[in-house]
């Protein structure tokens, strides 16, 4: 089944009043450091990545931003009057914002490949992110390693070039289980990339045949956390297999028990001959969302 494209193909070059944005910015933005190495890059390099829009209005032939706004902005702020956009074929300027967060680690890995493929050398892109050739150069070979699989669960998220160097010592099966675990945890941290690594079966590296040395840890000690990390991951799965089911279990439940201590006559029964009960099935119906309820007791 062939799906439609999401974007037209063509790249529009579009004068900067022709754009309405559908979301303002805060103030200070203009303080923060992405801003600014955005702001570098667009004056040193040009644009990159073209701006996202809908289809113009027939009538006024005004286009609506469905991604840029900061882009269109700094356009604005460095004096532009012209800027390049792509048209999407359907309104997915929630999904589409949601979906892709164009500063994630992943997404700065494809612009500088672009940037690099444009020809910009190395050292002028470094100077315009405001940053040393040598991160240019981790940020470029970001992915080198690194499955697909691993790539599409971080492509929205942010994490230190150290994490990947870690990751593509494991093999691509570990890899996933590692992302996986980052993911569900919401850790994308340098140290946490290292226990997993340490966690690591020696079958499951790249270079099996090497010892795994971590700094700070004895092999005794990555042995220990070899068997609890597998104990650990078996409890998660476990857990991660029947979630569903169990709150919507804990949702009926809490609708049961809320329908229960709204009857006048079982609830002042049970305060007079149980009351710790009814205390704790007032938290219950009390309770504003699933977490505070599944915290009583």
């Amino acid at each position: 089944m062939n799906l439609p494209a999401a974007f037209d193909g063509r790249v529009l070059d579009l004068a900067l009043e022709r754009l309405l944005p559908t979301r303002s910015l805060p103030k200070e933005i203009i303080r923060l450091r992405k801003y600014t190495q955005i702001m570098a890059s667009m004056k040193e390099v040009g644009l990159i990545e073209p701006l996202s829009i809908m289809p113009g209005d027939p009538k006024t032939g005004m286009h609506m931003i469905l991604d840029g706004h900061v882009r269109l902005r700094i356009a604005r702020d460095l004096g532009w009057e012209r800027i390049a956009c792509i048209v999407a074929r359907d309104d997915e300027g929630f999904t589409y914002n949601r979906r892709v967060n164009r500063l994630a680690t992943i997404q700065e890995h494809f612009m500088i490949l672009r940037a690099l493929e444009r020809g910009v050398q190395e050292a002028h892109l470094a100077r315009a992110l405001d940053v040393n050739i040598g991160t240019i150069r981790h940020k470029r070979n970001l992915l080198d390693g690194i499955c697909p699989e691993v790539v599409e669960l971080l492509k929205e998220q942010q994490f230190s070039t150290k994490v990947a160097q870690l990751l593509r010592k494991m093999k691509p099966a570990r890899q996933i289980e590692c992302a996986e675990l980052m993911c569900s945890l919401r850790n994308f941290s340098i140290s946490y990339a290292q226990a997993l690594l340490a966690a690591t079966p020696q079958a499951q590296l790249v270079e099996a045949e090497r010892p795994k040395k971590i700094s700070g840890l004895s092999a005794e000690q990555m042995a220990r956390m070899e068997q609890e990390m597998s104990q650990v991951q078996s409890r998660f799965r476990a857990i991660e297999a029947t979630y569903n089911t169990d709150v919507l279990s804990l949702v009926v439940a809490r609708g049961y028990v809320t329908k229960l201590m709204g009857n006048k006559a079982v609830a002042s029964y049970l305060r007079r001959h149980h009351a710790d009960l009814a205390e704790e099935f007032q938290t219950i119906v009390a309770s504003t969302s699933l977490d505070e309820g599944m915290a009583v007791g």
